[in-house]
């Protein structure tokens, strides 16, 4: 706790990363409760957070930015002009901004507050858990002592890595970042084939959850072969069944989609960073 035992903390947006992340520092003990400050519109959601966390709650973020030496941004895109209009001026110069929004450079947001030192992250859902992965990057004024801050801070929702190039933010929501997503709509294809098959819906999905579980903790604890084509090939016997279900997925092009799906994505977030709200739809 030491690095945030006289440190003011306001989150900007309590939302359930805003929250993921205030519950992190409490359950490592990184940051006691009074040092937290959460701030939105809603009454009643920054009062749920003080019964559930113990934290000071408000509703105006002028004065929840005043005087705190780290300010974590977790509002929406489309929300973040007007509120870095509102706090503009109001921020220490030298505090740390801490950003997990999509698409918004460390460039916009150091320009949009008038301070230097910002950090970028892109964490993923599980991340609400304490079981995502974050990738962060910071701007060459961030002191290290807030860099170490930083680093604190985003453990709280599990592993953290540090990139030196701002573009692998956007490179990483596309993987990591929207990753979630392409693995429930795999998941949910298996599902639906298993009702085909004739399973209940229950039953298919208790198989298909199960399966992906285990094989990542296979994955983790197999040391040794900890290779992805050499663990799918224990499992894929000449002439069985794996092997006539992966030549049908090759053939389908699964490997392109997953890839062209990820590229997509990764221009989708260079759009909303640049300002743009174009869309290419084929």
């Amino acid at each position: 706790m030491d690095l945030f035992t006289n440190k003011t903390i306001t989150f900007i947006g309590p939302g359930s990363m805003a929250e993921a992340m205030i519950a992190g520092l409490l359950r490592k003990e990184l940051a006691p409760a009074g040092n937290l400050i959460a701030s939105g519109p809603r009454t009643e959601r920054v009062e749920q957070l003080q019964a559930k966390y113990g934290l000071t709650p408000m509703t105006d973020n002028t004065a929840a930015v005043d005087k705190a030496d780290v300010v974590v941004l977790a509002v929406k895109p489309q929300q973040l002009g007007k509120v870095m209009q509102g706090i503009k001026g109001h921020v220490d110069k030298d505090a740390l901004i801490v950003s997990i929004i999509a698409g918004a450079t460390i460039k916009s947001i150091s320009s949009g507050l008038g301070c230097e030192a910002v950090l970028r992250a892109m964490p993923n859902t599980p991340a609400r858990i304490g079981e995502g992965i974050t990738v962060w990057t910071a701007a060459e004024t961030v002191s290290d002592e807030q860099h170490e801050m930083g680093r604190s801070l985003l453990t709280a929702l599990g592993d953290e890595v540090f990139v030196e190039e701002e573009d692998f933010l956007d490179k990483a929501t596309a993987l990591s970042g929207t990753g979630p997503a392409y693995v429930y709509l795999f998941m949910e294809a298996m599902v639906d084939a298993g009702v085909h098959l004739g399973f209940s819906r229950r039953i298919a999905e208790q198989l298909v959850v199960q399966t992906v579980r285990g094989s990542v903790d296979y994955y983790e604890k197999n040391e040794d072969e900890r290779h992805l084509s050499r663990l799918r090939n224990q499992v894929t016997s000449p002439g069985g069944t794996s092997a006539e279900a992966i030549y049908f997925l090759e053939k389908a092009g699964f490997r392109t989609a997953i890839s062209r799906a990820i590229w997509a994505a990764y221009e989708r977030s260079v759009q909303l960073g640049s300002g743009s709200d174009r869309k290419n739809l084929k």
